[in-house]
């Protein structure tokens, strides 16, 4: 399997509904970095998995929409826990949907999976791996 990853970083606002999550219930900020990886059996016509330069792009524009934001108060995510887990699924979601419309270009139709990776702290991460054909 060929992989080609690209690399970003957002900064959001939430808290946690539930006493297993203690004092992350409060208001707090996370920033967080992002891996995303792109799989695939075989090279395109090119020898590439994806174009890096659009991965970055589409990356980029992905957690645009999630940047400095509270997620507490963004509509899709009411009454959701928004844990780094959660939000690796969401922007999965978003990045899948993306290649579907064609943002990678017609080589990225090649990709099997896509892995998001969410580092919270130096020591602290979550991932999300699904299919995208």
């Amino acid at each position: 399997m060929y992989t080609v990853s690209v690399r970003d970083h957002f900064m959001i606002a939430h808290s946690f509904q539930g006493a297993v999550f203690g004092p992350a219930q409060r208001l707090h900020g996370a920033t967080y970095v992002v891996d995303l990886e792109f799989r695939r059996p075989e090279l395109d016509a090119h020898g590439m998995v994806v174009d890096i330069g659009l991965a970055a792009d589409v990356l980029k524009t992905t957690l645009a929409a999630l940047n400095y934001r509270n997620l507490d108060e963004e509509t899709a995510f009411k009454g959701r826990n928004t844990t780094t887990e959660f939000l690796a699924h969401e922007i999965f979601t978003r990045i899948a949907a993306a290649i579907g419309r064609g943002d990678l270009g017609a080589a990225a139709s090649g990709v099997e999976s896509v892995c998001v990776t969410l580092h919270e702290s130096h020591v602290a991460s979550a991932s999300y791996t699904g299919s995208v054909s």
